[in-house]
């Protein structure tokens, strides 16, 4: 007797005939036609097998579960379709189990996996799918082995790789197994069909593991074994970015990578790689050098082209002008890129000829186009000097065709230092005044003692040295040296008046007309005997004195108060001076300035010996002395150096011995 598929203990299962059953007696009250009605909706009617062939045996009842039977669709229905697999009842398959269900039509045979023999629904449980794993499977484990190499497409994306339907099998590709460099973006290898190498068969689970990048490998290592064969140094191949790092560009060469170091890119000078490369460009290099026991290439992109260098000489001579554009910039310098390849440092001190330039940023900014000249090319250490401020004319020189030596100019005292100071001549050009030219009476120990900063001053062009970038320059030449018409002004035997300028151990100097000063022996101040001049003379005195001693070839004037007197005759006035000059004799005061530094030394001396020096006085004059003898003086011209040296016979040219 055959069950309804429709009917599942006096139910009706979905898309069954309706069974109305009583709850008292479950009686089926079912009339003949719902009966046959619900039947042919699972059961062919007309293909029931009689009794006598089941007797017989024409009917399989040799259905083992789990085995592989083939079904005929005897009816397609648009959710599914009844396969006759020769059993009792048909199997009904839905039509997500059939990989082409819209050419599928009734008579088609299909392999499927019989599941079970009667489910709940009294059918036989079957699965077309299953049936196909299941015959995938065998013929890649019988087929394949691990290691061996498969087809498959990679279909979707799961966690940690890709699922690749090998033969109707699932096969998981790890992602690092994809490709032989770190994969961004799985999803650009779906739906594309690869060779695969079996890592991995579980029998038991029913998976398989496969992996891409073993293939790769072996593919690239025997490339790589081919090209290490055929390259070499200096030759030319074309090749593919690969990757760009901040030292350079890995180029694959078809099969091996080769480096392309940043320096050997170009000629001039590139911050990063990727101003000159991107990934995929094509790229013809040169091989520089091989590592045949690291399989390592070194490339070059410069070397494909003329060194520069090479010629710069003949490109650049030494004096001609150039155009480029700034490049870098250091606190020294800036370099400025002439040509391709080619870069020149403009040094600090060639920015500008008259302002002192500490920082290259302060005249100069990257991207800025100039015109420079080449100063000097070092070729064997690939240096070029330019110039900036040689495209200018040299002010200096104009300065020295402007104001020739012995002209007068007047300027503003701009800076002073211990051994003169610094007049503005024009456009920021300074002349210096040294303190022997600053008068022709007085011996001048700091230049404060006659101009102060912002005075301004009349002087005298001595000397230009457009070279050294110096100016010489004298106050006194700017004034007729009083000496040398001494005889008009001074004769001996005159009386003159003066104030008492400095007072010494052996006698006074008095500040004469014209700024000369005379010196009044200690022996000349009084008929009767001093013992100490300031006992008798103080600073600021207006005294009356005769000239008794003058000697115009060695500046010197000597002064008698005690020879004032009327009475006083020449052959006394005589005797006097020869008093003074045996008194001066021994060498102690052989000068007026020498006189004068001793004098100032004694003051000094006298105070320290009277007044105790406060404490960190000495500490603070050593530091006076070293900061002093660290200040060191501009060179002088030699004939200034011959005007200011004294004779030998003359210690000081400003002295005055009577």
């Amino acid at each position: 007797m055959y069950v309804l598929p429709g009917m599942v203990g006096g139910r009706r299962r979905a898309g069954g005939p309706e069974v109305r059953t009583n709850k008292s007696t479950r009686t089926n009250k079912m009339t003949t036609e719902e009966t046959l009605e619900g039947a042919s909706t699972y059961v062919d009617l007309n293909n029931i097998p009689s009794m006598e062939e089941l007797l017989s045996g024409q009917v399989r009842t040799d259905f083992v579960e789990g085995s592989i039977i083939k079904g005929k669709v005897v009816e397609k229905r648009d959710s599914g379709a009844l396969l006759d697999i020769g059993y009792k009842a048909e199997g009904y398959l839905s039509k997500e189990e059939f990989q082409g269900w819209d050419d599928l039509k009734v008579g088609d045979e299909v392999d499927v996996l019989l599941e079970e023999l009667e489910n709940d629904n009294s059918m036989p449980g079957i699965s077309a799918k299953k049936a196909e794993f299941q015959k995938s499977w065998a013929k890649i484990t019988e087929e394949s082995a691990e290691g061996a190499i498969v087809k498959g497409v990679m279909k979707s994306r799961v966690r940690g790789g890709i699922l690749v339907d090998v033969d109707g099998i699932e096969a998981f590709l790890p992602g690092s197994q994809v490709d032989v460099m770190p994969v961004k973006n799985l999803d650009d290898y779906l739906d594309k069909e690869y060779e695969f190498k079996i890592l991995k068969i579980n029998d038991d689970r029913k998976n398989i593991v496969v992996s891409r990048r073993e293939l790769l490998e072996e593919s690239i290592a025997e490339k790589r074994t081919e090209i290490m064969k055929d390259i070499e140094i200096g030759q030319i191949r074309k090749g593919v970015v690969k990757n760009i790092t901040d030292f350079g560009v890995f180029v694959d060469l078809g099969g091996l990578d080769g480096l392309l170091h940043i320096t050997d890119m170009s000629w001039g000078r590139i911050s990063h790689p990727g101003e000159m490369v991107e990934v995929g460009q094509d790229l013809e290099v040169m091989i520089l050098d091989i590592d045949e026991v690291k399989s390592r290439v070194s490339l070059g992109l410069k070397q494909k082209t003329e060194n520069p260098w090479d010629n710069i000489e003949q490109k650049f001579p030494i004096g001609s002008k150039v155009k480029g554009r700034i490049v870098n910039i250091m606190p020294y310098g800036a370099f400025m890129e002439i040509f391709d390849g080619i870069e020149g440092l403009i040094h600090v001190s060639e920015m500008s000829w008259t302002k002192r330039v500490t920082k290259a940023g302060d005249v100069l900014n990257l991207g800025d186009e100039v015109e420079a000249v080449v100063l000097d090319i070092k070729k064997d250490q690939k240096k070029v000097s330019l110039g900036l401020r040689q495209t200018e004319q040299n002010p200096w020189e104009a300065l020295a065709q402007k104001y020739p030596v012995g002209t007068r100019i007047k300027g503003k005292v701009r800076n002073m230092t211990s051994y003169g100071a610094f007049v503005e001549i024009e456009n920021d050009i300074d002349g210096m005044i040294h303190i022997s030219d600053m008068s022709w009476t007085r011996k001048i120990n700091n230049p404060n003692e006659v101009v102060k900063p912002g005075d301004e001053v009349e002087a005298v062009i001595l000397d230009i040295d457009a070279a050294q970038q110096r100016i010489s320059l004298g106050m006194k030449q700017a004034e007729v040296d009083p000496w040398e018409e001494i005889e008009k002004l001074y004769k001996i035997g005159d009386i003159v008046k003066g104030k008492i300028a400095k007072i010494t151990a052996f006698g006074a100097f008095v500040e004469l007309s014209h700024k000369i000063d005379g010196l009044i022996h200690i022996s000349q101040i009084s008929a009767e005997r001093v013992e100490r001049v300031k006992d008798v003379l103080k600073i600021g005195d207006e005294v009356e004195a005769r000239v008794i001693k003058m000697d115009k070839d060695e500046r010197r004037i000597g002064l008698s108060i005690k020879a004032v007197s009327e009475d006083f005759t020449e052959d006394a006035i005589r005797a006097a001076g020869e008093e003074v000059s045996v008194a001066m004799k021994g060498g102690a005061m052989v000068g007026m300035g020498e006189a004068f530094d001793n004098a100032i030394g004694a003051e000094e001396e006298q105070e320290g010996k009277t007044k105790k020096p406060a404490k960190g006085a000495k500490s603070k004059s050593k530091e006076a002395k070293s900061e002093a003898a660290s200040v060191q003086e501009p060179e002088v011209p030699a004939e200034q150096t011959a005007a200011k040296e004294p004779s030998p016979a003359v210690e000081d040219p400003e002295s005055v011995v009577v």
